[in-house]
């Protein structure tokens, strides 16, 4: 099973769209590191580990290259470094909705997702239809989540046209 590294961000835009138990039944295995989820995921967040969320070390010389990428990018935060060092460290890709992180990835050579790409994998893994994704997108945005919607509605109109 591919396994993908998240940063908190998309996993708290799953949450806000009503959609993380449908991502955690996709064909995945998703971890974040370990530190990253005492520092911004426990408190309010801790039922991700009953889902299937698995929580991942950073080895030593992982550790020493997420400082690195904290000098090199100022706009990423040591939590989304953590979470770039752990993907580059297990070589799988990154989900992450964090501009910053995202363009620190690509330049680290990173394969990286966002949540448009999730939210598309459960319409094609037929956990969820896109009338569902559209809601699951409408509460997102009500709860103050930001994504490029115009994007988001594009994915599923192409989705919609494959049917």
């Amino acid at each position: 099973m591919q396994l993908l590294i998240s940063d908190a961000n998309i996993l708290i835009d799953m949450e806000e769209g009503g959609l993380l138990e449908a991502v955690f039944s996709l064909p995945y295995q998703f971890a974040t590191p370990d530190i990253l989820y005492v520092e911004e995921l426990e408190e309010a967040h801790s039922h991700l580990l009953a889902l299937g969320l698995e929580l991942k070390e950073i080895l030593p010389a992982s550790m020493v290259y997420a400082m690195e990428l904290t000098a090199k990018y100022r706009k990423a935060s040591r939590n989304d470094c953590f979470s770039l060092a752990l993907a580059k460290q297990e070589s799988c890709p990154l989900l992450t909705g964090d501009m910053a992180l995202r363009k620190a990835a690509e330049k680290e050579a990173a394969i990286v997702n966002g949540t448009i790409w999730l939210v598309t994998q459960l319409v094609v893994h037929q956990k969820i239809n896109t009338e569902q994704a559209r809601t699951a997108y409408k509460q997102m945005q009500s709860n103050g989540r930001r994504l490029p919607w115009n994007i988001a509605e594009h994915a599923l109109v192409e989705l919609e046209k494959m049917k």
